[in-house]
C-alpha cells in the first residue's frame, strides 16, 4: 500500500500552513484569556462551583463560544499549536506575576465569602452569591453533613470550592454520646434495683 498521499503538498499545506499572521494567532488567545478572567470575576464564584446544570451548561457553552474567537479562520495544526502555547504562556506569566503581587492577586481573584458563621446562615452573603439554601445543603451533603445545623463555618472560596467546618462535637456525635450516657444511667439503676431485690429475698 502506497503512502505517497502522506506527502501530498496540498495536504501538508492545509495542515501546517497558517491562514493568519503569527502575531494574530498569538494575540487572539491572549485577548480571550483576559476577557474570560474579567468575566468570571464579575459574575461571581457560583459559575466556577457549577452548583446546578445551568451553571455547567454556561461553562460548556462559553468554551464553544470563544473557540472561533481564538482560532479565527485558521484550522491548521500549526495554528492550533501556536494558540495552545500562547494560552499556556500567558497563564504562566500571569500566575508568576500575581504570585509576587499578592494584593493584586486578591483584587483579581476576589476574597472568600463566609456563608455560615458561628452556625448561623449569612443571608446577605447568600444573596450576594445568588445561592439558595437547597444548593448550599447539597454541597454540605457532598462533604458528609446531613443538615446545615451541623455546620459551624462555611466559606465559598474564590475558585468556587466550598469549605465546611462542623460543630464540635458534631450533632450526630453529641446525640450518640447522649444516648450512651442515658444507657449508662439506666444500667446503674437496674443494678441498684437488683441489689434491693436481693436484700429483700434474704
Amino acid at each position: 500500500m502506497s503512502l505517497a498521499w502522506l506527502w501530498d503538498p496540498k495536504l501538508l499545506s492545509s495542515m501546517f500552513v497558517l491562514a493568519l499572521p503569527v502575531a494574530e494567532k498569538v494575540l487572539r488567545p491572549v485577548i480571550v484569556y483576559g476577557f474570560l478572567v474579567v468575566l468570571l470575576r464579575v459574575f461571581g464564584k457560583r459559575e466556577l462551583a457549577q452548583l446546578n446544570p445551568f451553571d455547567f451548561v454556561v461553562l460548556i457553552s462559553l468554551s464553544n463560544t470563544v473557540q472561533n474567537a481564538i482560532i479565527g479562520e485558521d484550522n491548521s495544526v500549526t495554528g492550533g499549536l501556536i494558540g495552545a502555547f500562547s494560552l499556556c504562556a500567558v497563564n504562566y506569566l500571569v500566575v508568576r506575576f500575581l504570585f509576587r503581587h499578592r494584593r493584586l492577586d486578591q483584587l483579581i481573584e476576589g476574597r472568600p465569602t463566609v456563608l455560615i458563621e458561628g452556625g448561623k446562615l449569612q443571608s446577605k452573603a447568600m444573596a450576594k452569591e445568588l445561592l439558595t439554601v437547597s444548593e448550599l445543603l447539597s454541597m454540605a451533603h457532598r462533604q458528609g453533613f446531613d443538615h446545615l445545623r451541623e455546620v459551624e463555618w462555611c466559606v465559598l472560596e474564590p475558585g468556587g470550592t466550598f469549605y465546611f467546618q462542623g460543630k464540635e462535637p458534631r450533632m450526630r456525635e453529641a446525640q450518640h454520646a447522649e444516648v450512651l450516657a442515658k444507657l449508662d444511667r439506666l444500667s446503674r439503676q437496674i443494678d441498684g434495683l437488683r441489689e434491693e431485690l436481693s436484700r429483700h429475698h434474704h
